[in-house]
């Protein structure tokens, strides 16, 4: 049962027990979840039915707290105080001691991250005290969300709960801006217009169309790159495993392996995305450190989450 709640206290208490809520912010609801728990991060692909693992924003209560787990320059600091708090959301280098979870940022080498200026949303990252993934507040390919009566039509039974902020200001999402490379890169269109923010760090690039293929992936919203991919081959829906293979198992593992990461015992794809990037790069390491030959992969269910666990499996096994 969802929980339609306006006490920010009582939504943080539940954000750092590892539930699901939605909150208001300036621009649309999102649906948030403690950035650093894996098990919350699949939780939010699984009520969104998310078909792929794209990455998501993580929202902090204040700009310094958003500079701890990504590397800023100088554009990132002027941008941050020009539009922080604000609908403005910037894509930087992941920092190497980041506690946000890989799935979070999908595995790549950089975050999406925003302060949002909402005040319902800056009192409950305040009082949650941790950074806190969060797309919007609606099932995967419906209309965003601007009211909570909109977020429980959409999530309910499927969330912990619903903070109620009131109608949303914006009513469109973000603007993201790539500054991971050179040159600053508009990935989406949004809340702060790109005169404004051409204004402060000057020329601002478009991002080419995306290609809508069969499943399209996203280095951030807004942005198609290849998701990380181990260095080591990886051989899909393995029947059987070698002595000089890793084994990335799904259920009961496969024999004679020389070093196994498993996605879930139990079999649940849930616990399985959890865990996905953190195996894949363990057993890259590991596998390289040993001199294996590859890894192989035991095939997941293609049902719920275990759709977006295989397609993140192809494109890592996909020639390079």
């Amino acid at each position: 049962m969802t929980a339609l709640i306006t006490d920010p206290e009582a939504a943080a208490a539940l954000l750092r027990a590892g539930g699901l809520v939605a909150f208001a912010t300036e621009t649309v609801y999102g649906l948030g979840g403690d950035a650093r728990n894996g098990a919350a991060v699949a939780g939010i692909f699984a009520a969104k039915g998310r078909p792929h693992f794209n990455p998501l924003i993580c929202h902090f209560a204040e700009a310094e707290a958003a500079f701890a787990e990504i590397i800023p320059d100088a554009r990132a600091r002027a941008l941050a105080a020009a539009f922080w708090p604000g609908p403005l959301t910037m894509v930087l280098p992941r920092h190497p001691r980041s506690r946000v979870d890989l799935l979070a940022g999908a595995g790549l080498d950089t975050l999406a991250v925003r302060v949002p200026a909402h005040p319902g949303a800056a009192a409950l990252l305040r009082a949650a005290g941790l950074p806190v993934a969060a797309p919007s507040a609606n099932r995967s390919g419906r209309v965003s969300p601007t009211t909570a009566a909109h977020v429980m039509e959409e999530l309910s039974g499927r969330i912990a709960a619903v903070l109620d902020g009131g109608p949303c200001a914006v009513g469109v999402e973000s603007t993201v801006l790539d500054l991971s490379g050179a040159g600053a890169v508009l990935l989406r269109p949004g809340g702060v217009p790109r005169a404004a923010i051409e204004a402060v760090i000057g020329p601002v690039g478009v991002a080419l169309p995306i290609n809508a293929g069969p499943a399209p992936t996203l280095r951030s919203p807004g942005m198609m790159l290849s998701h990380y991919a181990p260095s080591l081959p990886l051989r899909l829906a393995a029947g059987e495993v070698r002595g000089d293979e890793a084994l990335l198992a799904f259920g009961p593992a496969l024999p004679g392996a020389a070093i196994t990461w498993n996605l879930s015992q139990g079999g649940d794809a849930v616990e399985a995305a959890a865990r996905l990037f953190s195996g894949l790069r363990w057993l890259d390491a590991e596998g390289a450190r040993l001199g294996l030959r590859g890894i192989a992969a035991q095939n997941v269910p293609d049902e719920g989450l275990g759709a977006a666990i295989n397609d993140r499996l192809m494109r890592a096994a996909a020639p390079r």
